[in-house]
């Protein structure tokens, strides 16, 4: 419950303080009195948008401040977003909205912690209503209508509301990967056939060591060389091993200084390791004698064998420009492609498992679209019911109002269409209410609705209506003030009203007025707007507190003045809502 607003350098006004209390208030005054500022502040400080003209000209910034009086339910929501109490159950949302010189800012508190506007939208939701004529225009949308009937099924449907949500993610998740899949098989097929391609080439090129190709070109060079590698190896024999006289070998003339050697041991024992790395390196050289002796005996050409070389080798360097750049990057490729062919042929699902997914969460989310559907069914009965109920006393008694499903295909928000019907006179055919309602019809169905939406409420909360009784006069007037007051028994009800039939039934009444003050120097000072013309016009509000009070305000909305007739007229106005009022309270 809205207990206490004040509002400072806003729009019209300076500085403004308003107490409310329980039941239903109205807020009267001249058209342009500043009525809707009243609303205006109320919108902002829970969240509303802001823009530069909400700041009274001449200031830099203005000020909302409105404080609630929880409630059980409220305080467990409060708790679970971390925001402490006030003592005794209370709620302050404060809202500061500062014209600096590149932008304007504004910041939203609740019990002085800065919230962001998500959580200013959900608190606002659990605080107030404001509906306003220009409501109805939202009310002839179906989607609309479809998330009143879900609101007023309460629990049931809003549970169900959200498995078909669930249900509908899964199919459209469903979907996406079925089509992915589909998208993507010609990508795979072809993936495919370029990696067994690649692989069957791999293959036939019979890879095992990364050293092969170095190899295969050192016994190409020397099969190529045959001639010349047997010419070398049996001058290097000449060398080493047969000699002639002109030209004696290594080995001779090694022979010889070893023979000197060991003579001269004989006389210096000294001289024997010298003669043992004589005698050491005639080995030597005989031994590679031998062996290239051998080498040289060994060497033959072999055509066939060099050619065979030089194919593989060709192979070989074709295969690395292809996929090397050498023989070991190429097996670890090959390696590689083995196992994502592997990988391609055994994971993920074929297109027949993922069409039988997306078909099964298809069927699952019809069936769960088929229960919601009966859940609104039932709700659409039973508002039928109870809102022809509550139009009848708003001079409606032949009203006829059906609330229809209309089959659509499935989507997050159900398979279902709601349209309202709608006939206000007798013997004339329902239509859709976007077409049939005028305005003082709407005005009376949106009462009426909210009259439906207090009955399935659980928890109280503010109503604020915006002249919901344009349009209407005399028998409709005094209905909807009943239809008010009814309201005011369950919730707090604020108005904005030019009936005298409604601002009679009210329990707490404000005047709103424009006035024009002179601004003292210190008041200037204090608003920051020193450089403003003294003459200044604010808007001011009054509590009419006692009865001859109201009586002239009365008398001055029904005649434009307070004449004799026009208070005599109130005062019977304000007996027969006490009267009424009794009646109810029984």
């Amino acid at each position: 419950m809205l207990v206490n607003l004040k509002i400072n350098n806003f729009a019209l006004v300076d500085s403004l303080e308003l107490n409310l209390q329980n039941g239903l208030s109205v807020l009267t005054g001249e058209t342009g009195a500043g009525k809707s500022i009243i609303l205006d502040a109320i919108d902002i400080v829970l969240g509303g948008k802001a823009n530069v003209r909400m700041i009274r000209s001449g200031s830099d910034r203005s000020l909302v401040e409105a404080t609630f009086q929880t409630n059980a339910r409220l305080n467990e929501w409060l708790e679970a977003q971390e925001i402490d109490l006030l003592e005794e159950d209370t709620l302050i949302c404060s809202r500061e909205i500062v014209n600096g010189k590149a932008n304007l800012r504004s910041r939203s508190r609740v019990n002085g912690v800065l919230v962001n506007r998500q959580l200013m939208s959900e608190l606002r939701s659990r605080l107030v209503e404001i509906t306003a004529q220009g409501q109805t225009v939202n009310l002839l949308i179906s989607e609309k209508q479809r998330n009143l009937l879900d609101a007023y099924g309460g629990k049931s449907i809003v549970q169900q509301l959200a498995i078909v949500t669930q249900a509908y993610e899964t199919a459209q998740q469903a979907r996406k990967a079925l089509d992915k899949r589909i998208q993507s098989e010609q990508e795979l097929l072809q993936r495919q056939d370029l990696l067994r391609f690649q692989l069957k080439d791999l293959k036939e090129a019979e890879l095992t060591d990364a050293d092969e190709l170095e190899e295969l070109e050192q016994e190409r060079d020397r099969l190529s060389h045959v001639v010349e590698l047997q010419q070398l190896g049996n001058q290097t024999y000449q060398m080493l091993y047969e000699g002639d006289y002109d030209a004696p070998a290594g080995a001779d003339l090694l022979g010889k200084a070893e023979s000197c050697l060991m003579e001269m041991v004989e006389y210096d024992s000294e001289l024997a390791p010298i003669l043992e790395m004589v005698q050491s390196g005639l080995a030597q050289i005989v031994e590679a004698g031998q062996q290239i002796n051998s080498y040289s005996e060994g060497l033959e050409a072999d055509p066939e064998r060099l050619e065979e070389i030089e194919l593989r080798i060709r192979q070989l360097k074709n295969i690395c420009r292809k996929y090397g750049p050498d023989l070991a990057d190429v097996i670890a490729l090959y390696e590689q492609l083995q196992q994502e062919l592997a990988e391609m042929n055994g994971a993920g699902q074929s297109i027949e498992v993922l069409q039988q997914e997306y078909e099964s969460a298809i069927a699952n989310l019809t069936v769960e679209c088929q229960k919601l559907t009966q859940l609104r069914q039932k709700a659409a009965v039973k508002l039928e019911k109870q809102l022809v109920k509550e139009l009848k006393p708003l001079a409606m008694d032949k009203v006829v109002f059906e609330c229809r499903l209309i089959e659509c295909s499935p989507t997050a928000m159900g398979a279902d269409k709601v349209v309202f019907y709608f006939s206000p006179n007798a013997g004339e055919a329902v239509q859709p209410l976007s077409i049939i309602a005028s305005g003082g019809e709407m005005s009376r169905f949106l009462l009426a609705l909210k009259a439906c939406f207090s009955s399935a409420e659980s928890s109280s909360h503010t109503l604020i209506f915006d002249e919901i009784d344009a349009g209407v006069s005399g028998k409709v007037a005094q209905a909807i003030a009943e239809k008010l007051h009814q309201l005011g028994k369950q919730h707090q009800v604020l108005c904005v009203t030019h009936q005298p039939l409604i601002a009679a039934m009210a329990n707490g009444h404000f005047k709103v007025e424009k006035t024009i003050i002179e601004e003292t120097a210190k008041a200037k000072q204090e608003n920051g707007n020193s450089g403003i013309a003294d003459i200044r016009t604010v808007v001011r509000i009054k509590s009419l507190n006692d009865h001859n009070m109201r009586a002239e305000e009365i008398a001055q909305i029904t005649g434009g003045h307070s004449a004799e007739d026009a208070i005599a007229f109130a005062e019977s106005l304000l007996a027969k809502a006490a009267k009424y009022q009794a009646s109810q309270s029984k």
